[in-house]
């Protein structure tokens, strides 16, 4: 059998290389949705994108026969490290035809990678981070992902688990449904809990966008510091955020929890586009634009990023009411499903927001990990 070459991504035609892998492995792919090239080449841009200012990154091709095989990045996070007291490192932007050789080749060249600097243990993956496409599909392979979230072949839980790695947390992505979720009960608790607690919510402002940015960036990292594996972003990794997604944003799927004044909380939707880019098979931005406005009526979907509250404020049942309010606004918008996810399987209070609101899970995703 000839034998596995592994090289690092050198050059702009190496970077152009690794990218258009993915049409490798899942070109046919009815679920698969091709991501726009200018934006994965961002992601993988030391320069132009923040997260690489704190974090050491090698990307890593594998050939056989001159053919390229697979591919594979080894990440130090290093305020993932500060912030958790942990010496774990990460692999991410994994893809790899069937075959556990080539696997076993990437997943060496991770281990080395990070075991020269000195950490203890690999987990991932991680695109290439939490605050990024996080996990592994395990479950749900026949749907299509949401904006931002991963999507892999069947057949990578089998490569992943056989080299050693073992799974350390599930999450879940519920689906809502406008047909299920209103009871008068819901109603009427909802109710209660804004005039008990002096609860206001209001949409974000678009004439004000840097300042309620600005709120967002307060709230983000005080609300989730605790959530594990959680790292708060840098000011710039906020920023670049926002501005990637402002062109999409709604502003009545923006929604600030408040008390007399006081920004406690907030939920960050956002229409799922991919059913749009679905179609856009080369990935490239022109085609993926006239998709967009062709397919605009066929969104009807919402994925709810990131939904929480200061945890002062938890007690209040603010975290539910967002969850109302942004179904009462999408259902406005003529939105008829919501996906709810990522949430952590041991997130008791997401989970039972999530079911209470007659969520159903339709993906799990899992995070592995491995001692080096």
């Amino acid at each position: 059998m000839s034998s596995i070459k592994i090289r690092i991504v050198r050059s702009t035609k190496d970077r152009h290389q690794f990218i258009k892998f993915l049409w490798n492995i899942y070109r046919g792919n009815p679920s698969w949705v091709p991501p726009l090239l200018m934006d994965r080449v961002k992601l993988m841009d030391r320069k132009k994108n923040p997260f690489y200012s704190h974090a050491d990154t090698e990307f890593f091709i594998a050939e056989r026969d001159g053919e390229m095989v697979g591919r594979i990045a080894a990440i130090v996070n290093h305020n993932h490290i500060k912030e958790h007291n942990e010496q774990i490192g990460f692999f991410g932007f994994f893809e790899c035809i069937d075959d556990q050789a080539v696997a076993n080749a990437l997943f060496d060249e991770g281990r080395q990678y990070l075991k020269a600097r000195g950490l203890t243990a690999m987990r991932g993956p991680a695109n290439p981070s939490v605050n990024d496409e996080y996990g592994l599909l395990v479950d749900g392979f026949d749907l299509s992902p949401t904006i931002l979230m991963p999507y892999n072949p069947s057949y990578y839980p089998k490569l992943i688990e056989n080299y050693g790695f073992s799974r350390e947390k599930e999450l879940f992505a519920y689906l809502l449904s406008q047909d299920e979720v209103y009871n008068e009960k819901l109603e009427r608790v909802n109710r209660i809990v804004k005039e008990r607690n002096h609860l206001t919510f209001r949409i974000l402002d678009m004439k004000n966008f840097d300042r309620d940015a600005a709120i967002i960036k307060d709230l983000y990292n005080k609300a989730w510091e605790k959530n594990w594996g959680a790292v708060p972003m840098t000011e710039a990794e906020i920023d670049a955020m926002a501005k990637d997604l402002k062109p999409i944003v709604v502003p009545d799927l923006v929604i600030f929890a408040e008390v007399k004044g006081k920004p406690i909380g907030f939920a960050l939707s956002i229409p799922d586009i991919n059913i749009a880019l679905k179609h856009n098979r080369s990935g490239r931005l022109i085609p993926g634009l006239i998709q967009l406005f062709l397919r605009k009526k066929e969104i009807n979907l919402v994925r709810i990023i990131v939904l929480g509250v200061l945890p002062e404020y938890r007690a209040t049942g603010a975290t539910g009411v967002l969850f109302y309010e942004t179904a009462v606004r999408a259902k406005k918008l003529g939105y008829q499903y919501g996906e709810a996810g990522w949430i952590l399987e041991d997130n008791v209070s997401m989970v039972k927001l999530a079911e209470f609101m007659k969520g159903k899970i339709t993906k799990r995703y899992r995070i592995y990990q491995m001692p080096i």
